[in-house]
């Protein structure tokens, strides 16, 4: 019972070469093309291929490993629809990537944008790939597997509605929509889409914590949180909308990101 810390390694391995695999792929494109954005399509397949790759290599407990690599694929397949529209939308590449890149050598974007990334879904994958070389105990933290998928799925539930309510809204006439989206989710969160997928990681870290040495991973959602907050999301936003008055004034009624808080 617990880890199987070969059955680990071999998961670790192949997880790290499958991301590696997909990161250099998309930099050369990326490169090729100028389009150093393209590094945002590859997250979401980045994380749904080591939770597939967990699920075929792992010898732990096999519902487990494959209802999250299940769940983390949809979650993929998802956010990838709404990452190629972005990017097939534009000819040119997001103002972030070209500022935050500027004077960069080859060497260098290569390190800061699919290097980081690279590691960033290795670490916040660190829960699949511990879950798919475990075993469950036979005690009642075993139930922390269905209450941690049940995490999971209202989180990308929530992530989803929210993504499907702020398109609802893009898509109305300007002269017809409000100055801020303030309804429905977005009415209780400024940024309920990356509370959701905060929510959904936190789910699957609970999955794996069904398997004792899980619970220590905890570092891998709390660095999901955190990218989504600080890194590429929400604050972000925050800084671009925060001159405007209307959004001045949603910043007052609104909570930032948990709400209530």
């Amino acid at each position: 019972m617990g880890v199987d810390r070969r059955n680990l390694r071999r998961v670790i391995g192949a997880s790290a070469a499958v991301v590696t695999a997909l990161q250099a792929g998309t930099a050369a494109l990326a490169l090729r093309t100028g389009r150093r954005d393209y590094a945002d399509g590859v997250w979401g397949p980045g994380l749904a291929a080591v939770a597939l790759t967990g699920a075929a290599l792992g010898t732990g407990d096999r519902t487990r490993r494959w209802a999250l690599a299940a769940l983390t694929t949809a979650w993929a397949v998802r956010l990838e629809s709404l990452m190629l529209r972005r990017l097939r939308g534009s000819d040119t590449e997001d103002e972030r990537y070209t500022e935050f890149l500027e004077g960069d050598s080859t060497p260098r974007v290569l390190a800061k944008v699919f290097g980081t990334q690279a590691a960033a879904q290795l670490l916040v994958s660190a829960p699949l790939q511990l879950a798919a070389a475990s075993t469950l105990p036979r005690s009642a933290r075993r139930w922390l597997v269905p209450a941690g998928v049940t995490v999971a799925v209202a989180g990308a539930v929530v992530e989803a509605v929210a993504d499907r309510q702020k398109s609802a809204y893009a898509q109305r006439d300007r002269d017809e929509r409000p100055d801020v989206l303030d309804t429905g989710l977005w009415g209780v969160s400024r940024h309920p889409n990356y509370l959701g997928d905060s929510i959904m990681w936190d789910g699957v870290w609970l999955a794996g914590a069904a398997s004792a040495p899980g619970g220590w991973l905890v570092a891998a959602p709390a660095a999901m949180t955190y990218f989504l907050v600080y890194a590429t999301g929400a604050k972000r936003t925050e800084d671009r909308m925060g001159d405007r008055p209307a959004y001045q004034d949603y910043q007052q009624r609104v909570p930032f990101f948990f709400p209530g808080t």
